[in-house]
């Protein structure tokens, strides 16, 4: 299929998490899906299960590494001809407090969350101005509100919602929607493969506030959100209510995290 009016979408971290839940999703609704990972054997299985080649196009790419986006960028323009939708889902978090982390850990934190979207999002913004197409970020309640022993997740997702916030008034004139989405804590990898502070993964048990989130239901919200052209997507009320409470009366807030995440002082 190299040139087809069937809808493209490229989906970063597709293969497992709440990148899987997408991808299953939008292939139902027909979508041809550029599902981009950096698990090789994962992303096979995931590629095998869908069992579709037409619409299926399958890439490991490491959303760190500026040619490889660019690569990435080229090779869907070879493949398809144009995109509709980009979600920057993949992600990598930590659990470390800020004193005792290597600065590595901040700087692939960053690369991962923040740095890698913004790349991405450049390498292909020519293909989804033609379509007048759906920029899909999926950010984190940590964006908007702090979170003990997450300093540079928080600050990487932080940095991701500025950056969109400013470019969705700057793209507006193209036609080009921003959806930024903010979850809270998701039943998904990754948090179990969360960074500690030496860089390996993460041994103690994670703090969480509110209730754990399932990966499907908030991959039915986005496509949801993604139908109405809605610009903003908070899945769980309760982490929206943090956050409101965090901008009106910040010490409350910071007093009652700090309480639930205790544990983190202590790992």
């Amino acid at each position: 299929m190299s040139q087809s009016v069937q809808k493209v979408i490229l989906i970063t971290g597709a293969a497992s998490g709440l990148g899987w839940s997408l991808t299953q999703g939008y292939h139902a609704m027909g979508y041809a899906i550029v599902m981009v990972d950096i698990q090789a054997k994962l992303l096979a299985e995931r590629v095998m299960i869908l069992n579709d080649p037409e619409s299926i196009f399958s890439l490991v790419v490491d959303i760190t590494d500026t040619h490889a986006i660019h690569e990435l960028a080229n090779q869907v323009q070879q493949k398809f001809g144009r995109l509709d939708v980009l979600i920057n889902n993949a992600g990598i978090t930590h659990r470390s407090l800020v004193e005792k982390t290597d600065p590595q850990v901040f700087k692939k934190v960053m690369a991962v969350d923040y740095q890698g979207p913004v790349e991405l999002t450049l390498a292909v913004f020519e293909l989804l101005k033609k379509s007048q197409g759906t920029i899909i970020n999926i950010s984190s309640m940590a964006g908007w509100m702090p979170v003990l022993g997450r300093a540079g997740y928080c600050a990487a997702k932080s940095a991701l919602h500025q950056f969109f916030e400013v470019m969705r008034c700057e793209v507006r004139q193209h036609k080009v929607n921003i959806l930024m989405v903010y979850p809270s804590f998701l039943d998904t990898p990754i948090e179990t493969n969360a960074l500690g502070h030496d860089g390996n993964k993460a041994t103690h048990k994670r703090s969480m506030v509110g209730g754990m989130g399932s990966a499907d239901d908030v991959a039915n919200y986005i496509i949801k959100a993604h139908k109405n052209g809605k610009e903003r997507l908070f899945p769980d009320k309760f982490t929206w209510f943090a956050s409101v409470l965090y901008k009106i009366i910040p010490t409350v807030f910071l007093k009652s995290m700090t309480k639930k995440f205790a544990s983190e002082l202590k790992s």
